[in-house]
């Protein structure tokens, strides 16, 4: 947002443009001060910005295989002492992650745009007014090694599993 008020404030100024997103003039300013004097910046940000860098390198130098915490562990074994929460939230602002084990990442994204298939069991799913309630409540009965949801009308063998 600092960046397109800068783009545009020669041509509008800063006043009417913060007018039309509900932004305060005294928070462009307060970024403006910020980015020219770092020292005006929270204890927070200041870390971060040293964290970074720090986070990057040990990240670069494992071949991009650690993640959160093995990278904690490496700072901390260099000296530096920071929380794992705070190199996790780090890492997932530079949009970087280990390797994960087990599932491979998702390759498959669904077209959103391909009409959707048919309800082959035809269900129903329209209530004829609203705030009702089903007909036939669910009961609850245990069989052989779990709890199972039953309804009147069906079988004992065709329960919802809880």
């Amino acid at each position: 947002m600092v960046g397109f008020i800068d783009d545009h404030r020669g041509e509008h100024g800063v006043e009417p443009i913060c007018k039309v997103p509900p932004i305060a003039p005294s928070t462009y300013y307060d970024h403006l001060a910020k980015r020219a004097d770092p020292t005006r910046l929270s204890d927070r940000a200041r870390r971060d910005t040293v964290l970074r860098p720090e986070i990057e390198r040990v990240f670069e130098e494992n071949w991009r295989v650690y993640g959160v915490r093995k990278v904690w562990h490496q700072l901390d074994r260099e000296g530096f002492a920071v929380a794992r929460c705070t190199v996790a939230r780090l890492m997932k602002g530079m949009g970087i992650q280990g390797i994960i084990r087990g599932k491979p990442h998702k390759t498959t994204i669904p077209d959103k745009k391909a009409p959707c298939p048919l309800d082959k069991v035809n269900r129903q799913f329209r209530v004829p007014a609203p705030n009702m309630l089903w007909d036939k409540p669910l009961s609850r009965h245990w069989s052989e090694r779990q709890w199972r949801m039953i309804s009147p009308t069906s079988p004992l063998g065709e329960g919802l599993s809880m």
